[in-house]
């Protein structure tokens, strides 16, 4: 491989959050776990630089950018419609053969036997999991992908996700300079997952700090984020780790991998596992260490992909992460004031008065 190949890729091993711009939000935080000690799917991830390139090469690059910045994030029909162009205009461009090489030598490398394993091909924006913003399925992810041509494709796919129109309305509202959006894409191999899901050290719903919110399904955490799983909860108090409330749905249906051995396919719940808990409290209990090891590494309450899986060697199963990121619709709150800055500190009693006479 070229050296110029070489610096389109990079272990996830590799990375830390330092990695953010080359490597996109999620790419970097999953480095980061790594480094930290947790189980993380091995792979690597194809850097920002072979987008960058992708684009300059079609000549595509300054005139895309220019395109997204001149649209208002409210002009909804508009967004739309430059979305579709330029997604169409991506999926025609051909990968430069460098690029393309170096995802395949890779890829070749996870492999074993020479067959072409199934991964996950998942995007990782330079604008996504910060403390201010989420992108969180605003991009693109592929289940079981197998073999070089279909990762290639993938890979182009998720590349165009980043023109998704409710990508592009989200980072236009928050005016975001297109110069500095870019997409590295994951290519990690894939777990057959028993059970998967999320869990939050805040809950999402009271902002509460005290507890672990733990929710998962059967099967891929896919049915979950398409919204076709009511998954079961679990509140755990943090401190202690006791399983304070618990939720069991009725889990109707499953995403495991399609018999074919790429793609994925939603399948029943047999009668016996649909009111079942996916997670036995051994399990909860070990999710419920993590997620206290994530927040204290990142010194801030996260939000986490998880998946538990068999190990084809032992047998035994192991949680394995598949994200995390910073939780930010509390965080977001707490910087707000509570109350607008005056003079002195008395003014704030003359404001409340001065409101409650109005009112009367």
């Amino acid at each position: 491989m070229s050296q110029e190949g070489r610096s389109y890729i990079s272990r996830i091993s590799e990375l830390s959050l330092a990695d953010r711009p080359l490597a996109g939000g999620k790419s970097a935080s999953l480095g980061e776990l790594t480094s930290a000690g947790v189980a993380v799917p091995p792979g690597f991830v194809v850097m920002t630089p072979a987008f960058d390139e992708f684009l300059r090469t079609a000549g595509a690059d300054a005139e895309i950018r220019q395109e997204i910045e001149s649209l208002a994030h409210n002009e909804i029909s508009q967004v739309t419609a430059a979305s579709k162009r330029i997604r169409q205009r991506i999926g025609q461009l051909p990968v430069p053969p460098d690029i393309g090489d170096a995802i395949c030598s890779n890829y070749r490398e996870m492999s074993l036997n020479g067959a072409g394993c199934p991964v996950a091909v998942r995007s990782s924006a330079t604008c996504e999991d910060s403390e201010s913003a989420s992108f969180a399925g605003l991009q693109d992810t592929y289940l079981w992908v197998r073999g070089e041509e279909q990762l290639i494709e993938r890979v182009r796919s998720c590349w165009a996700s980043i023109y998704n129109a409710e990508s592009i309305t989200y980072r236009r509202r928050l005016e975001l300079p297109e110069d500095q959006i870019s997409m590295a894409v994951v290519v990690q191999q894939m777990v057959d997952a028993i059970c998967a899901g999320v869990m939050f050290t805040r809950s999402p719903t009271t902002g509460d700090k005290s507890v672990i919110v733990i929710e998962g399904s059967w099967g891929l955490g896919s049915s979950i984020v398409s919204g076709e799983v009511t998954p079961d909860h679990f509140v755990v108090n943090k401190v202690t780790g006791e399983i304070n409330k618990r939720n069991i749905s009725d889990k109707v249906v499953e995403h495991t991998a399609d018999p074919s051995g790429s793609g994925v396919r939603e399948q029943a719940v047999d009668d016996q596992r649909r009111r079942a808990p996916c997670l036995s409290d051994e399990s909860i209990a070990e999710l419920w260490q993590i997620a206290r090891k994530v927040e204290r590494h990142y010194a801030a309450p996260q939000d986490i992909e998880w998946a538990i899986c068999r190990d084809p060697d032992t047998g035994e199963q192991k949680i394995n992460l598949l994200q995390s990121r910073p939780e930010t619709a509390w965080a977001t709150r707490d910087v707000e004031p509570a109350a607008k800055p005056t003079a002195k500190a008395f003014d704030h009693v003359l404001d409340l008065l001065s409101a409650r006479k109005k009112r009367t």
